[in-house]
């Protein structure tokens, strides 16, 4: 029996082990279009490989999996994020769960997981061939199995459902020259949601020379991924910089100006704020007026002010990349595949249909319409699915 996995990244990896391991007899040849085989690991968590996640803060899937959950919520029940971290162990990489709840190599180097898929591969005389683009299933006649783990366009070639895939998991451009100023400025505990619609996220935020970034943006970047291609990148934002409601907020102004009345405005930082951020939340509220002291703060300025910190709007004008790092939402529609096993559903459109050795093709990684926020949920979901893969071919 053979089997051709198209795609050398981390689930076509990941699948051709567990296959080899559960079914040392199969032949199984992994297809890659590069010189280079997982070269989205080696970049993935900043050189380090955030190879999943402990899920301790997770209370539903959907938290994130924007896309997807409920075929994960599925899955999870054969093979989950501990499964995951005791697979890695196993094999003889240690791992490490940060502050967080990222988990990571405990090498903090992500050539610890390239070199032990490679490693593997070798063990289990799995056939890499690279430099191989797959155009056409015709090119993989002969094989009993095909497992497609690729981005995806691939699925193109197989005659399946696909939602668009668009960016997901970027950084916000926005053209504000004063906040740019405050590159490098990081808040521990914002909320950045996009104003008439339901897409929030909390988490440290970063100021940088181009918009904003860290992980509140990029979660928000994921959760609304499907809205903001379809406006151009051209949305409103905006930043609630205490993620603390109204009335909190202005209990602690008022504190403020009972117990420092004649300090100036700038002198006192409500909630610790760093001295430029709240220099320019102060001139952005009032103006002229952020040079007074905290007596001669009115009612209406106590209010604007209390505003531009729960509720500060800017306008996203464009994305931008994360670093080397790239996901998409979109992908094979998850209503073509057996939900168990990952495999297409409807053979009529391939172009294997009339043949009498016609393989049965699976997807896993990628090129399913699943995604996650950063946080090793993206790598989880690659090592869930082609697991669920390899179990249903052996």
């Amino acid at each position: 029996m053979r089997t051709a996995i198209v795609g050398g990244g981390a689930a076509g990896f990941f699948l051709a082990i567990n296959l080899k391991e559960r079914c040392p007899q199969m032949e199984v040849t992994i297809f890659e279009k590069s010189k280079k085989v997982l070269a989205k690991v080696e970049v993935s968590g900043g050189g380090r490989c955030n190879c999943t996640n402990s899920f301790a803060s997770v209370r539903d899937l959907s938290q994130v999996y924007p896309r997807g959950h409920r075929l994960m919520k599925r899955l999870f029940k054969t093979f989950d994020h501990r499964d995951a971290y005791a697979w890695f162990e196993r094999h003889g990489v240690r791992l490490v769960t940060q502050e967080d709840e990222c988990v990571f190599p405990a090498s903090q180097d992500s050539h610890t997981i390239i070199n032990l898929f490679l490693a593997e591969a070798r063990r289990h005389h799995i056939e890499i061939r690279t430099e191989c683009k797959i155009t056409s299933l015709d090119e993989l006649a002969g094989y009993d199995y095909i497992a497609i783990t690729t981005g995806g366009g691939t699925a193109s070639m197989v005659g399946v459902p696909t939602i668009e895939a668009v960016p997901s998991l970027f950084t916000f451009s926005i053209e504000d020259e004063a906040l740019r100023a405050l590159m490098g400025t990081v808040v521990e505990e914002a909320t950045a949601f996009i104003p008439g619609t339901g897409f929030r996220a909390f988490g440290p935020l970063l100021i940088t020379h181009w918009g904003m970034s860290g992980p509140a943006i990029l979660k928000l970047s994921s959760y609304a991924a499907r809205e903001l291609h379809d406006h151009h990148y051209q949305m409103p934002l905006a930043v609630n910089w205490l993620s603390r409601k109204d009335p909190e907020i202005q209990q602690e102004l008022q504190r403020i100006i009972t117990d420092h009345p004649q300090k100036q405005l700038s002198s006192i930082r409500p909630f610790d704020l760093s001295g430029r951020l709240w220099d320019y939340l102060l001139g952005k509220a009032l103006g002229e007026r952020a040079r007074n002291r905290w007596q001669n703060l009115n009612k209406k300025e106590l209010n604007r002010l209390t505003n531009i910190l729960c509720n500060d709007p800017y306008q996203i004008t464009g994305r931008a990349a994360f670093k080397d790092e790239f996901v998409t939402c979109g992908g094979v529609d998850l209503a073509a595949v057996d939900p168990n096993t990952l495999e297409l559903k409807d053979y009529s459109q391939t172009v294997f249909v009339s043949s009498s050795s016609s393989p049965r093709i699976f997807f896993a990684g990628e090129v399913l319409d699943i995604d996650g926020i950063t946080g090793g949920f993206n790598f989880q979901a690659a090592w869930t699915t082609a697991y669920a893969v390899a179990h249903a071919i052996s």
